[in-house]
């Protein structure tokens, strides 16, 4: 495989389009790009992300989302599934910061995992409007992102 990284587009479903609009724009403060009635395109640190409103029939419900499966890593309590993106310790900490300010609910606050240890990380994990968990970290050493 080659060593160039592509963009990835991920689409994940979401109950009311115009409120996880405003948490992933203006919250999250991601560029939006193209749209429609049912869908909306997010700039994702250089990836593609797309929010999907899901038709009435295939919502899931509070409780269901509330449920969800958890792993243990370094003492914590993982939601599965969970997506994000690996950001440089700069960006991550002036993110972070902003979320904090912005009265974000974390599931796991920003901290350092795995502390001097290989893969040492910043972390942090929160879920939007819908219930969809993101996780956002940076590594002390990005040459460490697959170590072993």
């Amino acid at each position: 495989m080659s060593n160039q990284l592509r963009s990835f587009h991920l689409a994940i479903p979401v109950n009311h389009l115009e409120s996880c609009r405003i948490f992933y724009r203006d919250i999250l403060e991601l560029p939006e790009g193209r749209s429609s009635e049912h869908w909306v395109d997010f700039d994702f640190f250089g990836h593609q992300l797309v929010i999907h409103l899901k038709e009435e029939s295939s919502k899931t419900t509070t409780s269901e989302l509330e449920k969800g499966d958890l792993n243990p890593v370094d003492g914590k309590k993982i939601p599965i599934p969970h997506f994000g993106v690996v950001l440089d310790v700069e960006t991550f900490r002036i993110f972070s910061e902003k979320l904090i300010q912005k009265n974000i609910t974390f599931i796991i606050a920003p901290y350092i995992r795995f502390e001097g240890q290989v893969g040492e990380q910043a972390t942090m994990f929160f879920k939007d409007l819908s219930g969809n968990a993101l996780e956002f970290k940076a590594f002390k050493d990005l040459t460490q992102l697959f170590a072993k």
